[in-house]
């Protein structure tokens, strides 16, 4: 048997498997998996194959991505009729920290408001924290050092299926890769649940209370957790139980032993992987250590029929100030977070909104320092250090090449403010690299303290990253230590430790510092749940069991986080959502940043408005903050041809400072169409700019196709790089301008 056939009989038994989680009885050939018997795969198929994915329509392209704006929403697939998703790959070049958890996937079934499916794209793919990592499960592979992300649960709908990924960060997702394979069928049998992942987090988790992975109301089968943990003190967390009560039991149905015991590992944790269960991040028990678990209960599904609530103990080992044991079961203050894993049948409206955007990061702030551009402060010893620019996917590196062990190199950093900090460093790898310890003004980071017992291995000194790798990849994040710092200069030092037999050399390359400071524990982190069906449920299309209605109303009382919440949820009604117009334009021009993203974010979602709201959006680009002229532009797009009184406002914004900006500019000129006549130069003059990238390049291109006849003037130009640039889907430009867009070579 050949590799391939090995393979894709793997594959089938795998979606076979989760399959059988359905209570599948009786169906026949109208609904049935490739590998529930011996001759499952050779059996012909009741089905039709079909994908969606970024692929580019004109085959003489190989743009086959998607850019993903800050506050932008892409919609992946909005599939028709009875059928089964039963493959998702995604693969995301992006320069954010911790971007997998800045972008949002959700799913929605059949026409719903409201997600079955609502998780950070990590976590959903069973690495927290936005790291990146492999993953070799059954349910769930991630490879390329965690670029691959690839979902193999089955997600059957009865008459559509619309998946989205919104970009709740502030940087770009530059390119956003993905396919969607499903099966269509003529109908799904009624004991067929719906697949749904939510994720929810403490920080820190909530004393005198267990950890809730998930507390609903339903029928269905529970089949799996992703779990994520910053640890907020030294010392083990893990000793905390698994419990599950099923149909309001009182006493837990199954009761773990211990974290670690949950992930089916023992004696403490390690990175690791496997089909059912496996631990892709574990950096020990320091201050600040992450830990993330994924468990699928494939082979053991737990059935509920009105109820089930699962969660976890999050006690464990504590110490004193000395170091010395305090305890060795006692309630710790961890972060946790997490994303659990279901059938039910019908889609579940009573679970709170999740957090947004940054609220999700690891410690719910960051700072990203580009350290690279400090060069010139930047000192070294027994070696050089350089600037290497776009070394992988447009990621600059700060570049040492180091002459042996002992060699350094010292990189200022600026604290705000005094505090204590977790360093995060995104530091690449490399055939040429050598490995690294961290100092910081001098001193050891990372050093566990503590003095060992008796029966343990004594604790060892400085982590070591060690940085060989036989490609270049930029970056892995590094927790380099969490420490108190005061506001001001301090020195982050990088000394060389020796090299891998393999590598040619002791290099080393760091893409951006990350700065996160660590909250105080005593202040609430963690907002009151919002959710449930309202008493006036039922009244139109609902969001989270409450209809439009019952969110305006909240709105006039709203502040602070809550008012943010509430305008991101009246976005999403999308076009059921127009009386919420008026609200989301008068919010445009508050006071705060979030309230202007929120409502600028929403009106795009929504994509309705009058004059007032295209005024109200055009007046936007001037606000001080990127992110709500970017999605003023995004909403603007969303208007098409009414928004064209904004054409001088975007045709200026084509010259804005940041790049995101100008894409989506120039975005909602090409979707406004002929009325953009008058932004044809400046969209022409795009083409022929050497300061500006290929993203530019490719938009304003774009948009010009979309103006159509109107943008005539630019066929000269258009013509010229043709000529020059045969894959620039130049010829095909030109065609549409030409009003003989059929003409063109497309796939769809």
């Amino acid at each position: 048997m050949t590799r391939w056939m090995r393979w894709n009989v793997r594959a089938s038994a795998l979606v076979c498997m989760a399959l059988a989680t359905f209570p599948i009885s009786g169906l026949g050939q109208a609904f049935a998996p490739d590998g529930d018997d011996a001759l499952g795969l050779a059996r012909i198929k009741p089905y039709t194959a079909a994908r969606v994915s970024s692929s580019n329509r004109f085959v003489a392209s190989n743009d086959d991505s998607k850019r993903i704006l800050p506050g932008e929403t892409l919609v992946m697939a909005d599939l028709k009729g009875a059928g089964v998703v039963t493959h998702i790959w995604i693969t995301v070049a992006d320069s954010e920290f911790a971007w997998p958890r800045l972008l949002r996937i959700r799913v929605y079934y059949d026409g719903h408001k409201t997600p079955s499916v609502d998780a950070p794209l990590g976590d959903f793919f069973a690495v927290g924290h936005g790291s990146e990592r492999n993953v070799f499960s059954n349910m769930v592979r991630d490879s390329s050092m965690g670029r691959a992300r690839n979902s193999y649960w089955p997600m059957p709908y009865r008459r559509s299926c619309r998946i989205t990924v919104t970009n709740e960060g502030r940087r770009m997702a530059a390119m956003f890769y993905y396919h969607v394979d499903y099966r269509k069928y003529e109908s799904l049998p009624e004991d067929v649940g719906y697949f749904h992942a939510y994720y929810r987090q403490e920080r820190p988790a909530r004393q005198g209370h267990n950890y809730v992975f998930l507390d609903i109301k339903g029928a269905g089968h529970y089949v799996g957790t992703v779990m994520s943990v910053v640890q907020t003190q030294v010392s083990w967390f893990g000793e905390g139980d698994d419990l599950f009560y099923v149909d309001g039991a009182t006493k837990p149905q199954i009761l773990g032993t211990g974290s670690e015991d949950y992930f089916n590992e023992a004696w403490g944790l390690r990175d690791i992987t496997g089909p059912w269960t496996g631990t892709p991040i574990t950096e020990g028990e320091k201050l600040g250590s992450r830990l993330t678990g994924y468990r699928w209960h494939i082979p053991d599904p737990i059935p509920f029929k009105t109820s089930l609530w699962a969660g976890i103990e999050h006690s464990g080992w504590t110490a004193n100030p000395d170091g010395s044991v305090r305890s060795g079961f006692e309630e710790r203050p961890d972060f946790f977070s997490s994303v659990a894993f279901w059938y039910q049948k019908g889609v579940n409206e009573g679970l709170a909104e999740p957090p947004y955007g940054e609220d999700r990061l690891p410690l719910g702030n960051a700072k990203q320092l580009s350290i690279e551009n400090a060069i010139n402060e930047v000192t070294t010893e027994q070696g050089k250090a350089t600037v290497l620019k776009e070394v992988d996917w447009e990621k600059d590196l700060l570049s040492f090449e180091a002459e042996g062990p002992g060699a350094k190199i010292h990189v200022p950093i600026n604290i705000p403010e005094d505090g204590r900090y977790e360093l995060i460093g995104l530091i690449a790898q490399a055939p040429n690299y050598g490995d690294y310890a961290a100092l910081m003004d001098g001193k050891p980071m990372n050093l566990d303290e503590r003095q060992p017992s008796t029966s343990e291995i004594p604790l060892p000194g400085p982590e070591v990253m060690y940085n060989y790798l036989p490609e270049v990849y930029v970056a892995r994040d590094w927790a380099l230590g969490m420490v108190d710092l005061t506001k001001g200069r301090h020195t982050l030092t990088f000394v060389c430790m020796g090299k891998d037999s393999h590598s040619a050399g002791y290099n080393f390359g760091i893409n951006d510092i990350v700065l996160e400071k660590m909250p105080d524990l005593t202040e609430a982190q963690n907002p009151a749940d919002e959710s449930g069906p309202s008493a006036t449920a039922g009244a139109g299309p609902v969001y989270r069991g409450r209809p439009l209605g019952d969110y305006l109303r909240s709105l006039k009382t709203a502040s602070g986080p809550a008012r943010v919440r509430t305008l991101h949820a009246l976005g999403e009604f999308g076009a059921d959502g127009s009386d919420a117009v008026p609200a989301l334009t008068t919010a445009l021009s508050d006071a705060d940043g979030d309230v202007r993203a929120a409502a600028a974010s929403s009106l795009a979602k929504i994509g309705r408005g009058d004059a007032a709201t295209v005024e109200a959006l055009t007046h936007a680009f001037q606000d001080p903050e990127n992110r709500v002229r970017i999605m003023a532009g995004v909403a603007l797009r969303s208007l098409g041809p009414k928004a064209g009184p904004a054409v001088p406002q975007l045709t200026a914004a084509l010259k804005d400072s940041a790049l995101d900006v100008r894409l989506a500019a120039a975005q909602a000129l090409g979707a406004i169409g002929a009325k953009s006549e008058p932004a044809v130069p400046a969209l022409a003059a795009i083409l022929t700019d050497k300061n500006e990238g290929r993203f530019m390049f490719r938009t304003a291109m774009i948009a010009l196709g979309q103006i159509g006849p109107a943008a005539k003037g630019a066929i000269p130009v258009l013509k010229e790089i043709a000529a020059k640039r045969p894959d620039s889907t130049a010829a095909e430009t030109i065609l549409l301008i030409e009003g003989r867009g059929s003409e063109a070579r497309t796939y769809y």
